[in-house]
């Protein structure tokens, strides 16, 4: 396990190690409040060896924003309070933590306000919601940069900008969704340029270097085969503005890390974002699982079937081909607060399964 226990930077941010927590939605943050529930929950990771921390998705400050009960909020004094006891006890116990900022868009269900979207559409093409005018979206943007501003305040060690699995900013990249005929709509570039501006006002607003972190996907809730790009040349198109406008790093969520991502190369997502860009790429899906995420065809069933833990050789033997720079673990870091000490000790025999249970707790 060398290979995984080798430190790494990325901006001003010195990781002792590869492995990273996956950001996982949680729902123990009564009225978008993490209590001290929440810092030890995060502190115990932190304390066995997790290098990164990426937080559950928090909601930035749009009346639109959030779409769940709670969910942590990166706005007003009692959540920001939470956040920085959180933050404290992390780094107290020896970690790094980045905070995962957070548009739902499309997946918002009330009606007041209604779920906003590129161009009022649905993940399933339906209208739903309403189209965003450009003062909506430069709302938007300039709450994402407080956000991150924010972050930076409290003395985090980064941030990630959630731009994956259908929400906002990922209904912006997909041509499904994205209908638009002004700057922000029609090729690949053009459909990136929302996302662009965004990490652009917080590359301006922060510190040259603090680390923006960027989350990805093809896949969509309940579409596993949607995707923002066909080939390497669309996903190039895709990336390489954000690449320009200050990511540091593209976090690229797959269900299976082992897959392919296109014809005739062994590459999989972040591996191709890597090699497009230049830039620190992060692999996730399925780490040390036996049931991969969505086997049973819908967005639950990677959180209604027990799961073991397995080996990753092959994680370890790409990572070490340098697709990739470092490893996010979601389910088995669940199950296992002690994951990464473990896997560093050569212990992976020993860990226990994941069930869904555990999802009701903050173990």
């Amino acid at each position: 396990m060398a290979s995984l226990d080798e430190p790494f930077i990325v901006g001003n941010l010195k990781l002792p190690n590869r492995i990273v927590m996956a950001p996982m939605t949680r729902t123990q943050s009564p009225g978008g409040v993490p209590g001290p529930d929440v810092a030890k929950y995060y502190a115990r990771r932190a304390a066995n060896q997790v290098g990164l921390i990426i937080t559950e998705g928090t909601y930035i400050n749009c009346a639109a924003a959030g779409a769940f009960e709670n969910v942590p909020h990166f706005y007003g004094e009692q959540s920001l309070a939470g956040w920085a006891h959180v933050a404290r006890q992390v780094h107290q116990a020896g970690g790094r933590i980045i905070p995962q900022l957070w548009h739902t868009g499309l997946a918002r269900t009330e009606t007041d306000p209604p779920a906003e979207g590129p161009s009022g559409l649905g993940l399933d093409g339906t209208p739903t919601g309403k189209a965003m005018t450009q003062r909506d979206i430069d709302d938007t943007v300039a709450a994402f940069t407080e956000a991150a501003a924010t972050a930076e305040r409290l003395g985090f060690d980064g941030i990630e900008v959630h731009g994956a699995h259908g929400y906002l900013i990922d209904s912006f990249l997909w041509r499904d969704t994205n209908r638009r005929t002004d700057r922000y709509g029609g090729d690949p570039a053009s459909r990136a340029c929302f996302a662009a501006e965004i990490v652009q006002a917080i590359r301006a607003t922060v510190s040259p270097g603090f680390p923006i972190f960027f989350r990805l996907s093809q896949w969509k809730m309940n579409n596993y085969q949607a995707r923002i790009a066909e080939n390497p040349d669309e996903l190039a198109q895709l990336l390489t503005p954000l690449a320009d406008a200050g990511v540091d790093a593209f976090h690229a969520s797959t269900r299976r890390y082992w897959l392919p991502e296109f014809d005739g190369s062994d590459l999989n997502l972040a591996g191709w974002a890597r090699k497009l860009t230049g830039k620190v790429a992060v692999t996730v899906g399925s780490v040390g699982m036996d049931q991969q995420y969505g086997d049973g065809g819908d967005f639950t069933s990677g959180f209604t079937q027990r799961s073991g833990v397995t080996g990753i050789g092959e994680l370890v033997a790409r990572l070490e081909r340098n697709e990739f720079d470092l490893v996010a673990v979601g389910r088995a870091l669940l199950a296992n607060p002690d994951w990464a000490a473990r896997v560093l000790r050569g212990e992976l025999a020993e860990m226990a399964p994941y069930d869904p249970a555990i999802l009701a707790t903050l173990s």
